[in-house]
């Protein structure tokens, strides 16, 4: 695939959809450019363009946005979702019921003790989960540190390779919230937002001065336990 290409899906990747204006600021190029690469996207079948009221006007033309479709997925790794769910069942039928849960939970442990050592070189927290979203990146995952007055900082997920794994075994997505705590060495708040057209995303809260949360409200998600014989004991 052309690197032209490439950028377009991956800005295309990291929204619910874009018009030609945005795309040509975030990957600085001409519009002329961007708007034949994008039509040559939808013909094969890659990109869609849709059309939505502009913002703040009244009257006038719909603006038209392009963003990914189902083509474009085998482009994100799975990580061979297929076959490790096939052995995670074949697992479970000669050990028991909790021996998938077993091994990835040994796997979670595996990732924290292998990135360990870089994240924590990082001499501020940001300087920390930025390294870790890179070090995800390296294995598949697709996702971006963000920091809004409104909202914080957080990490915004829009590619999970395990997502597939998650929907069988929900309890490996706990697994994952502690091992990013323990790397962080912060609390960690996972959501799933909604961006349009029943469309959601995964955004990890990050907590820099003290836990965020409403007055009257329960936290999003509850606090995990810190070691990991305690995390282990509750799954097993």
């Amino acid at each position: 695939m052309r690197a032209s290409y490439a950028e377009i899906i991956t800005a295309l990747k990291c929204s619910d959809g874009m018009p030609i204006s945005d795309l040509c600021r975030e990957i600085k190029m001409s519009y002329m450019g961007v708007k034949q690469h994008c039509l040559n996207l939808v013909k094969k079948g890659y990109l869609e363009e849709w059309r939505v009221p502009r913002e703040n006007r009244a009257v006038g033309r719909p603006e038209k946005l392009y963003r990914l479709t189902k083509k474009c997925d085998p482009l994100f790794a799975e990580a061979g979702a297929q076959l490790t769910l096939a052995v995670l069942e074949g697992v479970k039928k000669l050990y028991g019921e909790a021996a998938p849960e077993k091994l990835l939970f040994h796997h979670f442990n595996q990732l924290r003790d292998r990135w360990l050592v870089k994240v924590r070189k990082g001499k501020s927290l940001v300087e920390k989960a930025t390294t870790f979203t890179a070090l995800r990146e390296e294995e598949g995952w697709f996702s971006r540190c963000h920091y809004d007055p409104s909202t914080g900082f957080r990490i915004e997920e829009f590619h999970n390779p395990l997502s597939s794994i998650y929907e069988v075994y929900p309890n490996a997505v706990r697994m994952e919230l502690q091992m990013m705590e323990q790397l962080l060495g912060t609390k960690v708040v996972r959501d799933v937002a909604l961006v349009g057209k029943g469309r959601k995303r995964v955004v990890f809260e990050i907590a820099t001065l003290g836990v965020r949360e409403e007055s009257g409200q329960r936290p999003l998600s509850q606090r995990l336990p810190q070691r990991d014989d305690d995390f282990q004991d509750r799954l097993f």
